[in-house]
């Protein structure tokens, strides 16, 4: 049976979950875009697939981590700390990548290469993966 009040706690729970994961994403988003040397807003507005594919790949990465913290605790605060903490790990992995493994990606990226930008989406969404299975305890 139908129970408004349990609804309406579960609703508000939902809510404020829904709205500190969102805020989470979009800071993520601006310190990512921030992080990497190009302007993601400006090659995907022209058109660039390279650079939407990888920005969408960073995206993914940092949301399965924070759906594994929603899933894990219900303190606002320790959800906080994991989102941080995946943000983190999803900028030093572009970095990672970008100074280490594929050196020119910055110009591959500008250039349009999807090969390179489906590799780096992979790695993210791989990281992302892999820290959300880690956010167990």
């Amino acid at each position: 049976m139908f129970d408004p009040t349990a609804f309406l706690a579960g609703a508000g729970h939902f809510l404020l979950a829904f709205g500190v994961a969102c805020v989470l994403l979009a800071i993520f988003k601006g310190l990512y875009q921030v992080s990497t040397p190009y302007d993601e807003r400006k090659l995907v507005a022209e058109g660039n697939m390279a650079a939407a594919i990888v920005f969408g790949g960073a995206i993914i990465g940092f949301a399965l981590p924070v759906a594994s913290a929603l899933e894990e605790t219900a303190n606002p605060i320790e959800f906080l700390a994991w989102g941080v903490l995946a943000g983190v790990i999803q900028v030093v992995a572009s970095l990672v990548v970008r100074r280490i493994v594929i050196r020119d990606l910055v110009a591959r990226i500008e250039t349009g290469n999807i090969a390179s930008a489906v590799y780096m989406a992979a790695t993210s969404i791989a990281v992302g993966l892999l820290n959300a299975a880690s956010m167990t305890y």
